[in-house]
């Protein structure tokens, strides 16, 4: 094996070849590194010659991370997870506002992460570039779109994982790779130099196998001037009881008994508990909001890319080709009937989180899908999955997520969701919260 040297054996192990003829500022990658991943089994986990040294100081020096790769990064030319993309657009002018902050706080960049294709999924299967590997269930998929930044850190690649989060990008890998991760306030965090999805749902976040690195880099990136930032410390902890039927039963009874063993001190932590209905009259049953998310979601992404999928005609994989024929045929007025109902919804979360309140939560009904389950079983998986990660994501609030639970003996996480712009102190509660948990 030694006979040839690491770069062949990568592109070889990881069959990533077509990503490479148009490398824009590239320094040497550790080989060590590179061997760990292409040994490890990781097929399109990420693109270990883009390399970016960040300033000799700051909050953040000595830590490394990945960026998924629809950031841009000067000289890169991004493959917002297709080839055709990477293809027809021209190698970056600049760093994405995001990436820069991090390499400006002392962090350094050492990949760009790959990705479902266009981030128009949440299952981390790219029928291009492969599925990255999920080290803690190697069997099951990584959880997507961020998938290729939840792998890198969960296999010891990185310090962090820089991602995007539309449906639950940051929060679905986070929860079935074991670790920890933010969807935040829409808005918080730049996505200057990004590519977009949907924009009204679309959020920057990031992945950390540990409390206090998530934090650290939340410190950076969360724009502090934002006039919905919230300091308020929770007062009182909800739990969403119908958010709890939509897990699998074993996932259901464990984050029931992990609340009851705890109940004492999350209390201390988060004070007193309220069992609650996460849906109403108004905004309707929680199992039905992905219907308002579907259509909502949906008209934007075309709108954003209908245009240059309609040219170019890329050759989309399954699941992602039926995404984006649905979303091409949404009317004017399914989509103004949609929007209505997404009002609901954020009048409804407005008045259970009020300033005060965390909802308690699972991240994801239950553990990683198997690789390569049939596309009808995905779908209906991901109704419950949207399901719950509807919540933040219709009403724009923060969520972290707590690698606590398994299921199936895989990992599973839950979330804590907050008010609009509480995301330092969400943060704040969720290392108190898991160290509670793990004492």
């Amino acid at each position: 094996m030694h006979r040839h040297g690491w770069w062949w054996w990568w592109t070889r192990l990881c069959q990533v070849e077509a990503t490479l003829p148009h490398l824009g500022r590239v320094e040497h990658f550790l080989p060590n590194h590179a061997m760990r991943a292409a040994m490890d089994g990781g097929c399109a986990l990420f693109s270990p010659r883009v390399s970016v040294h960040g300033r000799p100081e700051g909050p953040l020096r000595g830590l490394t991370f990945v960026a998924k790769d629809l950031f841009a990064v000067k000289g890169w030319r991004t493959s917002f997870g297709t080839p055709k993309w990477r293809d027809t657009h021209e190698a970056a002018q600049e760093n994405a506002l995001a990436v820069e902050m991090l390499l400006q706080s002392g962090a350094d960049l050492v990949g760009m992460a790959h990705m479902d294709e266009m981030a128009y999924s949440l299952n981390g299967e790219n029928a291009q570039f492969g599925t990255p590997i999920n080290p803690r269930c190697v069997e099951r998929v990584p959880g997507g779109s961020s998938s290729g930044s939840a792998s890198a850190v969960a296999s010891n690649l990185s310090h962090f994982g820089l991602g995007t989060d539309t449906a639950g990008s940051v929060r679905v890998p986070g929860s079935y790779c074991g670790l920890f991760g933010i969807r935040p306030t829409h808005g918080r965090v730049s996505l200057h130099g990004a590519c977009p999805l949907a924009p009204s749902f679309d959020t920057a976040g990031w992945l950390a196998k540990d409390a206090d690195t998530l934090q650290k880099v939340g410190l950076v990136l969360l724009d502090q001037s934002s006039t919905h930032r919230n300091v308020k410390r929770p007062k009182k902890w909800l739990v969403g009881m119908d958010a709890l039927e939509l897990a699998n039963v074993e996932v259901a009874d464990r984050l029931k008994q992990t609340l009851l063993q705890g109940k004492r001190k999350w209390e201390e932590v988060l004070g007193p508990q309220e069992e609650v209905q996460v849906g109403n009259d108004e905004a309707g049953k929680l199992q039905d909001w992905i219907d308002i998310f579907r259509v909502c979601q949906g008209a934007e992404v075309w709108t954003c890319h209908g245009e240059w999928i309609t040219k170019q005609n890329p050759d989309f994989g399954p699941g992602i080709r039926e995404r984006f024929a649905m979303a091409s045929k949404i009317t004017q007025d399914e989509l103004l009937e949609a929007n209505k109902r997404r009002d609901q919804v954020k009048r409804r979360m407005a008045k259970l989180l009020h300033e005060d309140a965390v909802l308690i939560v699972p991240t994801t009904p239950g553990p990683a899908p198997l690789k390569n389950t049939p596309q009808e079983e995905l779908e209906q998986f991901r109704r419950r999955l949207i399901s719950v990660t509807s919540i933040a994501s219709l009403a724009g609030l923060p969520e972290v997520t707590l690698p606590v639970l398994t299921g199936d003996g895989c990992p599973v996480g839950i979330s804590l969701v907050g008010a609009p712009g509480s995301d330092e102190s969400l943060l704040d509660v969720a290392g108190e919260v898991f160290a509670m948990l793990v004492d």
